[in-house]
């Protein structure tokens, strides 16, 4: 059995499903299909897919077409088969696509704002959005149809209905959920349109050369580790994201900085800042968890592990959301104070007074 494609949009749909390779075409199941275009140019099917199905890596890709699970136009294809013009493209795996029902769980629920048509909620650190591949239970979707079970018309399991966007497990902050379905197509829309408003504070390690500056370059899964994205700098291949940064207050080894986003891609702002050198303070996953500035003192090894404890995440926060009503018309704008962990990290900063 082999992992061939998984994480399907934003961390939390699993559309992951394991493919033994002694299993015959008939019983197998369509997850994914795909129209050519009529002015399709010739391109392998491998990166045909890979810049149509989110999250799936161009390994797992070859590695399916190897299983026959690739086809074209109902037939098997290799990695290298060159897409033509009105071909259609499917993926099969051995079992239906998994589907995940998302049952109340009595969590407690922050909830900033909410009227008939949308919900804005304050996410703290530690909790997954949506259910999925080792996370089925105590997520925010949980806790979403825990609040809403006694509110007639509104289905957490209606795809048409609930989160517009994501952000990651333990990064803390402002969501907006539809709770019907024309709110959730104006939302998804401006969030599309990069109408949205959106600020980031974020600790990163090192002192930020420039008071402001923007990073742009596409963001794809890094080969060599599934769980990670890289920056991809001149590069076609992954998806085109950009981020603009201001410096809020300078800690000699770490800095304080305002990220807005233009884009909302998987880890973007964890990816960004660390191709710039700038890594997010004890972010695990891209080594921000080590002593990455400073000197080698046991004091200031102390200190550093200190500041760890205090905030055991990513020092990252979705401080600001903006939009506007799908039904009124009226903007609106909402803030989050820092969560209590990355208040008393930044404060131990100040205290060290480097500057």
């Amino acid at each position: 059995m082999e992992d061939i494609i998984d994480d399907y949009s934003e961390d939390d749909d699993l559309i992951g499903e394991q493919i033994q390779r002694e299993t015959t075409l008939n019983q197998r199941y369509e997850h994914f299909r795909f129209v050519a275009d009529k002015g399709q140019t010739l391109v392998r099917v491998d990166k045909f897919l890979v810049d149509r199905i989110e999250n799936a890596s161009r390994n797992r890709i070859q590695s399916a077409a190897d299983c026959d699970c690739v086809l074209a136009n109902g037939k098997p294809v290799k990695s290298n088969y060159k897409v033509k013009p009105c071909d259609i493209i499917t993926v099969v795996m051995d079992r239906p696509r998994r589907e995940f029902e998302i049952l109340p769980e009595e969590i407690p629920l922050s909830v900033v704002y909410e009227d008939e048509d949308v919900l804005v909620v304050d996410k703290q650190p530690g909790i997954v959005v949506h259910p999925g591949h080792g996370n089925y239970t105590g997520t925010l979707l949980n806790a979403l149809a825990w609040y809403m079970k006694d509110k007639p018309g509104f289905n957490v399991n209606d795809p048409r209905l609930g989160l517009v966007h994501r952000i990651d497990k333990d990064t803390s902050g402002l969501l907006v959920i539809a709770k019907t379905p024309n709110a959730k197509t104006n939302l998804g829309n401006q969030f599309l349109n990069k109408t949205t408003k959106r600020q980031y504070l974020a600790l990163v390690w090192g002192n930020v050369k420039d008071n402001e500056g923007r990073i742009e370059c596409n963001i794809g899964r890094n080969p060599k580790d599934r769980l990670q994205y890289i920056a991809m700098p001149g590069s076609e291949e992954g998806r085109y994201a950009a981020t603009n940064y201001r410096v809020v207050e300078r800690f000699g080894y770490t800095t304080l900085l305002e990220c807005h986003l233009e884009t909302g891609r998987t880890h973007q702002i964890r990816v960004h800042l660390k191709h710039i050198g700038h890594t997010l303070f004890n972010d695990s996953r891209y080594g921000g968890d080590q002593i990455l500035k400073g000197n080698t003192t046991t004091k200031y090894r102390q200190f550093i592990f200190n500041c760890f404890e205090i905030c055991t995440r990513q020092a990252l926060h979705a401080q600001t959301l903006g939009f506007t009503h799908p039904v009124t018309g009226k903007d609106l704008f909402f803030e989050s104070p820092l969560p209590i962990d990355m208040e008393g990290l930044i404060e131990k900063w100040r205290k060290l007074n480097l500057l």
